[in-house]
């Protein structure tokens, strides 16, 4: 007697065996696989910026890093319309398929069930994250070069740099922090879509959680291999346009050391321990752990 076709979604738990699957499976791959799929995904992520960062400035003035510049339209809804179109990243990575650093994250299920080894943990999440910056960093030249920070009068670009240089300003335990609330969020539209039965149940399951960590301002570090680079490339390589539309901001701070080490390294811990830990090692511990079995 053959079982009929479920279409109803997973439920929790049977989220949880399959996240550990999908886990073990992602630290098994051959490297170039995943080294490509991780260029594509630092790709993905950076045209969900460059969305964002476009429809900011049509709604207005407002950094995507966490301050408020000219009057728009109120500083709450476009950080939710930010939110909304940065959406595609992460849409792209799930549904077309990539490797996302912040995503693999969540391998720490695998590995704490026991069916990843940490040398192979680790091992992703270096190759990932390698490749993750190679295709933002791919994107951002590709984007200078098509100057379409000039676009819109100019504020395209404007808002690119008064993105990036709100993000180089936060101090080192703050930035932290914006990553643990970052990637909790990351990794719950990920989880999310582990219940899904269609490419539509996964699309919804990620339009919230991703929504909200930009619209709250919270930081993720594939992200800001692009948005904070962009802003470097227009500063650093055309100063002459700088001088003329962005005299006002103050880009100090800007610089790739402020980046690397005020920016980037204290996000990605944050990242980890948002995903790695308050998602990760929570769901393992409620659905996965060895359960005893006590005997009279």
């Amino acid at each position: 007697m053959n079982t009929p076709l479920s279409v109803d979604a997973l439920i929790p738990r049977e989220m949880a065996q399959r996240a550990e699957n999908v886990g073990a499976t992602k630290a098994e791959m051959n490297a170039i696989t995943m080294f490509v799929l991780a260029v594509l995904a630092g790709a993905f992520i950076a045209l969900g910026a460059i969305f964002a960062t476009t429809v900011t400035t049509g709604a207005g003035a407002v950094s995507l890093g966490g301050t408020s510049g000219t009057a728009g339209l109120p500083f709450g809804v476009t950080r939710l319309l930010g939110g909304l179109v940065f959406c595609l990243g992460l849409i792209l990575v799930v549904v077309a398929g990539a490797e996302l650093f912040t995503g693999n994250n969540l391998i720490v299920i695998a590995w704490a069930g026991r069916k990843v080894k940490t040398s192979a943990l680790l091992r992703n999440w270096g190759i990932v994250y390698v490749g993750n910056f190679v295709g933002s960093i791919g994107t951002v030249i590709l984007m200078f070069l098509t100057k379409q920070y000039t676009f819109g009068s100019n504020g395209i670009g404007v808002t690119a740099l008064r993105t990036a240089a709100a993000k180089c300003d936060y101090g080192f335990v703050q930035a932290i922090a914006l990553g643990i609330m970052c990637n909790a969020l990351v990794c719950l539209a990920v989880w999310l879509s582990f219940s899904a039965r269609s490419t539509t149940d996964r699309i919804l399951s990620i339009i919230f959680p991703i929504t909200a960590f930009v619209a709250a301002g919270f930081e993720h570090s594939v992200a800001n291999m692009y948005f904070i680079p962009i802003g470097l490339f227009v500063k650093n390589f055309d100063s002459s346009w700088t001088d003329k539309y962005a005299a006002n901001l103050d880009l100090s701070n800007l610089t790739w050391g402020h980046f690397l080490l005020n920016n980037l390294l204290p996000v990605t811990i944050g990242n980890i321990i948002g995903g790695g830990v308050l998602v990760a090692l929570v769901y393992w511990f409620v659905y996965l752990r060895p359960q005893r079995s006590d005997t009279k």
